[in-house]
């Protein structure tokens, strides 16, 4: 009997066009450009799918979203095409050019590592400008070739030290130093911190050695006692001298009158900060009330003295926060004010905005009330005074009592945030010690007591109060808010975590506990410190804005800053809307300010991380003064950064962090796997990775840039888990370590 025909095979439903985030993310991954066929591949489209797939890429061409490139391809719109037009920035620890886009809209500027120029010709210097081939390598990172010298770019100033005739720049991205000629000094002394300008033009014909500047400002000697912070000042830009007007505005203020304000003068509210502290701008005080917690928190009053668009308001603006550098505090507002009316000093009658708050026994807020009044502080406390009469059951001179209810009201609030689940990553500060000279008596992590977390806990729960009063007064706030990690960063986390059994949720549903729950099953392994220092790089950073996203790390649908308008604008604008909306007083947020608070919030995020780079280079260089009388000396360290020209140490005695380079790693060709954030050597099979403990030698320490540099001892390399020499596994980056001279136009390094 014949055989019955056979069924023919169904066919395949095609897959589903893919949707603007799933090609949009897949041309973000993609090295360079493609086009529609290989996007139809990917996905596995038919071609009955393509002009669905034309609309959807016009669309996203519409929107900016991605970039045309020739007639057939495109890219997406945050990445750099195949050759673009560059301006060198600076050098990488190796000596080669470092480089970004001349014309970028994007958020994040690319970073494009030069290729060392061709024999015979000069090295790239900053401010020179190429027509460059492009190679992605990785993230936001590319490595560039130079096709064609297209220029020098716009004059702009070179801050450094004037020596020898020369002026040696005090960024450490910039190796080349600047000659000035004859005549061009401005009267400058060795020494001297100055601004330069390159001379245009000028020395062009000079191919080789330093380019020629003329000194435009003379910022004062490098050996005065504020020396590190005038140059710090100085690089970033921040504005430390106030108009006349704005001096004569603040000397005008006086005492604020009770008025119609409320008298909270026999309240025993207390100031808690540091030992150095000079303006104290909150107040707190906790009672028991009906089986739960009263808190009081009462802060400055600086909007009575700081009206808007007044010559006070706008250089409050300007400024956007106060920097605090180790010999001294650049501030928001002039000292009349910072340190003078504005400040909740013991015993003295000053004008206040508090807030009240109810919490049951479990630290859950039942209710919260605002008002204007008029305090007077019992104390000036500090954390380690009011931590000591803890420890010992006493009262810092208080009444009896006073600093257990302190305590027992903070305790209901933090089981009320352990039951939240925030991300509390606890890294300690450094505190930089000084003496009349400027000179460094010592550097060690600034101790982490209860009292910091007392007061940090109190300052939260007022600031959610500002939130959510100015939500149910109609009025926007300036939130303070925090997004959940990128889409990139979580994959890099959930890589490198997987390698040690550890997995994550789902970027759209991971939440701080998550982390927290991390942190917690890690405390006892060896490896706990490369996961904080992991889960740390990972996260967003904060910014100011009226739109609201909530705030990740402390896991709050809303929090806006309110506890500290001396010292940030933000806090001020979140006083004039409780103001405004509470009716109490003429002084209140304008309708103008209501109409420019995203370009305010903006504004303020911006001056707030110039002034924590500012902050954080000051303490580096401090650090480099400290240790360049131990050049030569040996020290336990862990390795805190890995990259694909060096790994970055940070010692265990007192957090200086510096560059272990290329050069100074065994002599083996080199394979950069960022994702698991390692390097690990092809012939010898060695591995070094974030976290890792190691032994370094520091062999140079320079104040002026506030670089270290260590060359690696030993540590505990493990053995990379496949035979040395084999095939390198794709995803790395290659490099090779050469031994000899390193610095502009020497032995390069293959990439």
């Amino acid at each position: 009997m014949a055989a019955p025909p056979e069924k023919p095979e169904p066919e395949s439903a095609p897959n589903p066009l893919p949707n603007r985030e799933a090609l949009l993310a897949y041309l973000r991954a993609a090295p360079g450009r493609v086009g529609k066929t290989e996007i139809s591949r990917h996905f596995g489209l038919t071609s009955d799918q393509r002009p669905a797939l034309r609309e959807l890429m016009a669309s996203l061409k519409d929107e900016g979203r991605i970039a045309p490139v020739g007639r057939r391809t495109i890219r997406h719109s945050a990445t750099l095409p195949d050759m673009a037009a560059l301006e060198v920035i600076g050098t990488d620890p190796d000596g080669d050019p470092i480089a970004r886009p001349i014309n970028w809209e994007g958020a994040e500027k690319p970073v494009v590592y030069m290729r060392p120029e061709r024999s015979g010709q000069p090295a790239l210097a900053p401010g020179d400008r190429v027509l460059a081939r492009i190679t992605r390598i990785g993230g936001n990172k590319y490595e560039g070739r130079t096709f064609k010298r297209i220029g020098t770019g716009t004059p702009s100033r070179v801050l450094g030290i004037y020596t020898n005739g020369m002026v040696e720049p005090v960024d450490r991205r910039s190796r080349a130093n600047w000659i000035i000629p004859a005549g061009e000094a401005n009267g400058a002394q060795e020494g001297e911190l100055v601004q330069a300008e390159p001379i245009p033009g000028a020395g062009r014909e000079r191919l080789m050695g330093p380019r020629p500047a003329r000194i435009v400002e003379r910022l004062g000697s490098m050996d005065d006692p504020r020396g590190v912070s005038r140059l710090c000042i100085a690089a970033h830009g921040i504005p430390d001298e106030f108009l006349d007007e704005v001096i004569q505005a603040a000397a005008r203020a006086e005492a604020t009158p009770l008025g119609k304000r409320d008298d909270l003068r026999d309240i025993p509210l207390v100031t808690i900060d540091g030992e150095d502290a000079r303006d104290f701008d909150d107040a707190v005080f906790a009672e028991p009330r009906e089986g739960g917690w009263r808190i009081l928190v009462a802060i400055a009053d600086v909007a009575h003295y700081v009206r808007p668009n007044a010559p006070l308001d706008r250089e409050a603006k300007h400024r956007g926060n106060s920097v605090y550098f180790p010999d001294h505090v650049v501030p928001m507002l002039p000292e009349a004010l910072s340190n003078g009316w504005c400040s909740l000093k013991p015993d003295e009658d000053r004008g206040c905005l508090y807030v009240e708050m109810l919490f049951d026994s479990g630290g859950t807020k039942t209710s919260h009330r605002f008002g204007r009044a008029l305090m007077r502080s019992a104390a000036r406390l500090t954390y380690e005074k009011v931590q000591a009469a803890r420890d010992a059951g006493e009262d810092a001179g208080l009444a009896e009592g006073h600093i257990a209810r302190l305590y027992g009201a903070f305790e209901a609030l933090l089981a009320a945030r352990l039951r939240r689940g925030t991300l509390d990553l606890d890294l300690p500060e450094r505190r930089v010690v000084l003496d009349a000279s400027g000179k460094v008596l010592s550097i060690a992590p600034r101790a982490r007591l209860d009292s910091h977390r007392l007061i940090e806990e109190f300052m939260i729960a007022a600031n959610v109060c500002a939130a959510e009063e100015l939500e149910r007064l109609h009025l926007p706030p300036m939130y303070r808010i925090h997004d959940r990690p990128s889409d990139e960063k979580m994959e890099t986390l959930r890589s490198f975590l997987s390698g040690l059994g550890i997995s994550l949720p789902a970027s759209n549903a991971v939440k701080p506990r998550d982390f927290a729950h991390i942190l917690e099953t890690m405390q006892e392994r060896p490896e706990s410190r490369l996961v904080s220092e992991t889960i740390l790089r990972g996260q967003s950073q904060a910014e100011y804005n009226p739109e609201n996203i909530g705030h990740f790390g402390l896991a709050l649908p809303r929090y806006a800053h309110f506890t500290s308008p001396i010292r940030r604008y933000a806090d001020l604008l979140v006083h004039r809307a409780l103001i405004r909306g509470l009716h109490l007083g003429e002084d209140g947020l304008t309708d103008a300010e209501i109409g420019t608070m995203a370009e305010t919030g903006e504004h303020i995020t911006k001056t707030e991380r110039r002034a924590a780079l500012a902050e954080r280079d000051a303490v580096d260089r401090y650090l480099a003064a400290y240790m360049a009388d131990r050049v030569g000396a040996d020290f336990p360290a862990r390795v805190s950064g890995v990259t694909r020209f060096g790994l970055f140490v940070t010692l265990e005695e007192n957090g200086a962090s510096g560059i272990v380079p290329m050069a100074a790693l065994p002599d083996d060709q080199w394979f950069h796997e960022e994702a698991a954030m390692r390097l690990i050597g092809r012939r010898t099979g060695l591995t070094f990775t974030l976290g890792q403990e190691v032994e370094v030698r520091l062999s140079e320490a320079v104040p002026r840039t506030g670089s270290l540099t260590f060359q690696l001892l030993q540590g505990t390399p493990q053995a990379a888990p496949r035979k040395a020499g084999g095939t390198p596994p794709r995803g790395r980056q290659k490099i090779t370590a050469r031994k000899g001279k390193q610095g502009r136009g020497a032995a390069p390094r293959a990439r």
